[in-house]
């Protein structure tokens, strides 16, 4: 993504945000990795999460995000942290004990071909999760008014994040040797406020369209997407329930190699 992330912004939200990395984290079987990788560690809040549980571990956090990155240095010394993209990453020598994604894959283009390369750099455990909700209107309903006009001429071809099936993602690490656990997961987030969906997507999903509007003409997109999405999602004595399904996948190489 090359539009600049907002810490802030994105952890408004940082306790709904949390439970699936927990989810996931808690089917990973790994006693004492000497190596551990969060890729797409945004502000490393999660990431102090693995350190806490691996304390003997080196750790490295890794986000295209430079303002992530600097948030997560000031206020985690135990980790290594580094901007970089998960591509580059991946292409690297070497290997590592664990390897995390958390909401980060959806992002990269084609990751579903990526992900041999990424088994092969985990030479123990692989974990990721990426959001499954991408045809619910808190995504479609900003799809349909971006490609409307006054918009469109300024979010044609904007990124898209998309994800797979549980069953997908477990035949293709099935075939790079490794036992799969793949499953879904729909939670009901209860939130605050008529806008708070808005207020959800304008942390994560809707980066991309609000670099890609001028000022003012994304203060007009965001005012008509704020009532559309208000139809869409009521709110109910000052609560709004937000479905949002996530996919999660555990791998374990049995072949234990070392790339």
């Amino acid at each position: 993504m090359t539009q600049p992330w907002d810490p802030d912004r994105y952890l408004t939200y940082a306790d709904e945000r949390a439970r699936p990395f927990v989810e996931l984290l808690s089917r990973v079987g790994a006693d004492a990795p000497a190596t551990v990788v969060d890729l797409g560690c945004g502000p490393g809040n999660l990431t102090s999460l693995l350190a806490d549980r691996w304390p003997g571990a080196a750790m490295t956090g890794i986000d295209s995000s430079p303002a992530m990155v600097e948030r997560a240095r000031a206020n985690e010394t135990r980790i290594e942290w580094r901007v970089g993209d998960v591509r580059d990453w991946a292409a690297e020598r070497g290997s590592v004990d664990v390897v995390v994604s958390n909401a980060t894959l959806q992002w990269v283009p084609g990751h579903l071909e990526l992900l041999p390369r990424l088994a092969a750099k985990a030479a123990g455990w692989l974990a990721f999760q990426v959001p499954g909700n991408f045809a619910e209107p808190s995504h479609a309903l900003r799809e349909e008014l971006a490609a409307e006009e006054p918009y469109r001429e300024h979010t044609r071809g904007l990124e898209r994040p998309d994800s797979h099936d549980p069953a997908t993602y477990l035949e293709v690490l099935a075939a790079e040797g490794f036992d799969v656990d793949a499953w879904e997961t729909t939670y009901l987030h209860v939130l605050e406020g008529e806008d708070a969906v808005f207020d959800w997507i304008s942390g994560t999903s809707l980066l991309p369209t609000r670099a890609a509007l001028p000022a003012d003409l994304f203060e007009r997109f965001a005012e008509e997407l704020r009532q559309r999405l208000r139809d869409a999602y009521p709110a109910r004595a000052g609560k709004v329930v937000l479905p949002f399904r996530r996919i999660f996948v555990v791998a374990r190489n049995k072949q234990g190699r070392v790339a």
